[in-house]
């Protein structure tokens, strides 16, 4: 069994969030808050400044008038679009890689996390969780943070841990932690708090896949768990881990959904498709050197 405590040092490789995103998600969460305190926040990040005018100045976006200003970008984007571009720039620099024992090649992790947030989104403006949709978009996009260290260890133990998935009944995050000694959402957890995220945020990466029953009772935590398995219907970037994943009767039936509500959001994410591989696309080419 790999040493833990190695694994969990391996965060310090690990760079940071911008610190611009952890406060535009804060303030972000705040009922009161100000369109133009987060344009503020923005505009003093200059590679983040000039990314985002480029993108909202693109053929994609075909917007009537030009934009020279963040300020002027918030009003054409709206204050969802423009926080979740941030955060999805800021994030695609730890995504992208392919993670060894994980089976993913390079990016589908990354389209996994991508497609997973957009679907956590639809699903916290179903439940109306508005005042806390830009959370649940986050825990989303971060939730597989864990793979980005723990993948360098886990290829050693592939053989073992597929075993224990395909002949005896394991799902991967146990067989995970039985092999390796921890699954990669506790190291996701570990990773968010180091960032500085807050309690509520560590705790959803940490239950994702509800591992801990407490965690069924929490609407935000369900609903990034079921955007993860939605996503893996899909076929969307999963990995291995992605064949022992069983949508859960318990957590349908806690949301009330119906095998309908599913082909319904999947038929509306698949709708935005060319959206989103857009938007990966220019998160992409503009994450590291956001990042960097």
């Amino acid at each position: 069994m790999t040493n833990i405590q190695e694994i969990i040092d391996r965060i310090q490789m690990l760079d940071p969030l911008p610190s611009v995103a952890t406060r535009i998600l804060s303030l972000a969460e705040r009922p009161d808050r100000s369109l133009s305190e987060i344009a503020d926040l923005i505009a003093y990040e200059p590679s983040i400044t000039a990314n985002l005018l480029k993108f909202c100045n693109s053929a994609y976006l075909g917007l009537s008038r030009k934009v020279d200003s963040i300020h002027d970008a918030i009003p054409l984007l709206g204050l969802d679009h423009l926080v979740e571009l941030v955060l999805v720039q800021s994030a695609s620099v730890h995504l992208k890689t392919a993670q060894d024992g994980y089976g993913p090649a390079e990016g589908d992790l990354w389209r996994h996390a991508a497609y997973g947030a957009h679907v956590a989104q639809i699903l916290a403006q179903k439940y109306k969780l508005l005042d806390n949709q830009h959370r649940v978009f986050t825990a989303a996009l971060l939730k597989d943070i864990g793979k980005q260290i723990l993948g360098r260890y886990s290829g050693f133990a592939s053989e073992q841990i597929n075993r224990l998935v395909q002949a005896q009944g394991y799902s991967f995050d146990e067989a995970e932690k039985r092999t390796i000694g921890m699954d990669h959402a506790e190291l996701g957890a570990f990773i968010v708090e180091k960032w500085r995220f807050s309690d509520k945020m560590i705790s959803i990466i940490r239950n994702h896949h509800l591992s801990d029953a407490a965690a069924r009772d929490d609407l935000e935590t369900v609903i990034v768990y079921l955007s993860d398995m939605i996503c893996t219907l899909m076929g969307l970037g999963a990995g291995s881990d992605g064949m022992a994943d069983r949508c859960s009767g318990e957590v349908l039936k806690r949301l009330n959904l119906t095998a309908r509500d599913l082909h319904t959001i999947i038929a509306e994410s698949t709708a935005q498709q060319r959206r989103i591989e857009n938007l990966l696309e220019w998160a992409s080419h503009s994450g590291r050197r956001c990042c960097g």
